[in-house]
């Protein structure tokens, strides 16, 4: 074996991905398969606190709302996994199960206790949130950032491992370089994902500032804006001259690429979406509310 490989995972999550993919949800399944069900236990939610590595801040309070309400007539579908901690647990898979029995007035949840090292932990948490969750564009970004930088992956194998395109990696990415005022207008939906994809390649600032007032005040399209953005100087009140577009489909394409995560084609009235894994498959509906 070449000794110059890079470090893909740590010892402790090695056993759990294949070495083609990294499925959160798989790992979890085996966790939870191999152990014997004597080892699962119950413990009181007093006694858990969040991964501290853990992205996600804000839970949809509807959906916690839905789970608690299924948890308290049908029970804890799947016990959660955790990792002793100096006081208590810190919960490594399952944060909003155990919301959602906090919710549902409970006062223990199923547990599975596993040695994880804080590397481990961190990786897991992020896998967890790409996943299951719909991350915002910028936490996206930046948990892309953190897998890279603790799996020593390059941009072209993390997207293999994910079952994403190496193009959709490298474009959230890009969005990290952009200035804050204009990361946060991306998280509020008020500039699209093709727009800041075209954004993120600009260094000027000032080039930026104009461009974003252009896309908020004049509904500058990304077709325009890109022909634009091929000139040295522009100016807030540059004259857009718009001219009817040669392929819509191809400006739909790349925002439904850009929502969804993955491929997206569209021809012969028909839209081809790419997923990888029942997993992905989930993401995806979930993006689209279409998972109950």
């Amino acid at each position: 074996m070449d000794t110059t490989r890079r470090r893909a995972l740590g010892k402790g999550l090695e056993e759990l991905f294949s070495n083609e993919q990294l499925d959160f949800n798989k790992m979890e399944e085996k966790i939870v398969n191999s152990t014997p069900k004597e080892e699962i236990v119950e413990i009181k939610l007093a006694d858990l606190r969040s991964n501290p590595y853990q992205p996600r801040k804000i839970f949809d309070e509807e959906k916690l709302k839905e789970l608690a309400d299924s948890i308290k007539e049908h029970g804890v579908f799947q016990p959660i996994i955790v990792k002793r901690s100096i006081k208590g647990y810190d919960i490594i898979a399952g944060e909003r199960r155990v919301k959602a029995c906090q919710m549902a007035g409970l006062e223990t949840i199923p547990a599975i206790i596993r040695d994880f090292s804080d590397s481990d932990m961190m990786e897991i948490a992020l896998l967890e949130n790409l996943q299951r969750e719909n991350l915002n564009p910028i936490e996206e970004a930046d948990a892309y950032r953190k897998l890279l930088d603790s799996l020593s992956l390059t941009q072209d194998e993390l997207a293999k491992r994910l079952g994403k395109s190496r193009s959709h990696i490298t474009n959230m990415l890009g969005l990290l370089n952009l200035p804050d005022e204009v990361k946060s207008l991306i998280n509020e939906n008020k500039i699209s994902m093709s727009h800041a994809r075209v954004l993120s390649k600009m260094e000027d600032k000032e080039k930026i500032d104009d461009f974003v007032n252009m896309i908020l005040n004049d509904n500058l399209n990304v077709r325009e804006m890109e022909e634009l953005s091929r000139t040295a100087d522009v100016s807030k009140t540059h004259k857009i001259n718009r001219k009817p577009q040669e392929n819509e489909y191809s400006y739909l394409e790349d925002e439904l690429s850009d929502k969804l995560g993955t491929r997206v084609k569209i021809k012969k009235n028909k839209i081809e979406i790419v997923f990888t894994n029942n997993s992905d498959l989930n993401r995806i509906l979930e993006i689209m509310n279409l998972n109950d």
